[in-house]
């Protein structure tokens, strides 16, 4: 059986040695953004429109009750979110509720703070009548008139939905359309999807240990103007399972890093395809840890090569 490690407890140890050693690690305090630094921004290629490069994924954190403990805690998560230069919000009907906890959690912000969110989720299911009806239920659920990023889920019955997106996509319902998968597998299909329907932004699996997207869907959607939304990018956890007990090296603070998940983030924003890489919490000290990833220097050409070696050592 593995030796698992929570996410948390690596980060508390992580943090133990450090503070033994004198250092006090900027993730743990205030974010650059409150010093007044920007967001690491990529732009949308079919508008000209800038997000943030870190968003914030719902997968099981916010599959939560409304009248939960848990849904303070994601309150706070939200606050830090937005003030921090966050707006990219990724859901979808397959994760339980998290498309009413999103819709309530943005309700309960102030309307400046709201305006800022944008709101991407899927629809996944099969059938023209049962696709509008969970379309439709996904503005009622996100309580709000616009969404800005409606993606189709595991690329499950792409032409029936294409149809009705589009058409609400003409009535400015929805700002930008996409495809998503979670498997590597899947990107051969994707392509030839996205060849002849040309959506605004695909969705895929990318991470230091799941490469596959370099060899062919990151580069055909670089060449194509579509914009890439990230998933899984610490592989549910595992990666933090392989560097457990392991001290950052030096070498990745060179690189503004002060942890192994602000290095595993970095090392996906340096592809120069990659527009937003949305990993899910439900903890503020992990938010502010992956937000930190947005901030100072990112590798690139042979620097991103000799970056990404240096992170296959403990692989």
């Amino acid at each position: 059986m593995k030796n698992l490690i929570s996410r948390a407890d690596f980060l508390k140890q992580t943090s133990a040695l450090l503070f033994a050693a004198g250092f006090v690690p900027s993730s743990f305090g205030k974010l650059s953004a409150k010093e007044g630094a920007k967001m690491l921004e990529r732009t949308i290629e079919k508008s000209g429109e800038k997000i943030p490069a870190i968003g914030l994924g719902t997968w099981q954190t916010m599959d939560v009750s409304k009248d939960s403990l848990e849904l303070k805690s994601l309150q706070e998560v939200w606050k830090e979110f937005i003030d921090n230069g966050g707006s990219v919000v990724d859901s979808s009907p397959m994760y339980g509720r998290a498309e009413e906890i999103v819709g309530v959690l943005a309700s309960e912000l102030t309307e400046e703070r709201r305006k800022k969110i944008f709101y991407a989720t899927k629809v996944w299911t099969r059938g023209e009548s049962s696709g509008r009806e969970q379309i439709q239920n996904s503005f009622q659920k996100l309580k709000t008139d616009t969404i800005d990023l409606f993606q189709i889920h595991n690329l499950v019955d792409v032409e029936t939905h294409l149809k009705f997106l589009r058409l609400l996509q003409e009535e400015n319902k929805i700002r930008y359309i996409g495809l998503t998968h979670y498997v590597s597998s899947a990107f051969q299909e994707m392509e030839r999807i996205a060849k002849y329907h040309k959506p605004e932004f695909i969705q895929i699996p990318y991470s230091i240990v799941t490469r596959e997207a370099e060899n062919r869907i990151l580069p055909f959607a670089a060449t194509n103007g579509i914009s890439v939304l990230i998933n899984r990018p610490f592989e549910e956890g595992e990666l933090f399972r392989k560097v457990k007990g392991k001290a950052l090296p030096e070498y990745f603070k060179d690189w503004d890093c002060d942890s192994f998940g602000q290095a595993f983030l970095k090392f996906i924003l340096s592809h120069p395809a990659v527009t937003c890489v949305i990993p899910a919490t439900s903890k503020v000290s992990h938010l502010r840890d992956n937000l930190k990833a947005g901030f100072g220097k990112l590798p690139a050409g042979k620097e991103r090569d000799e970056f990404k070696r240096h992170l296959l050592e403990f692989f």
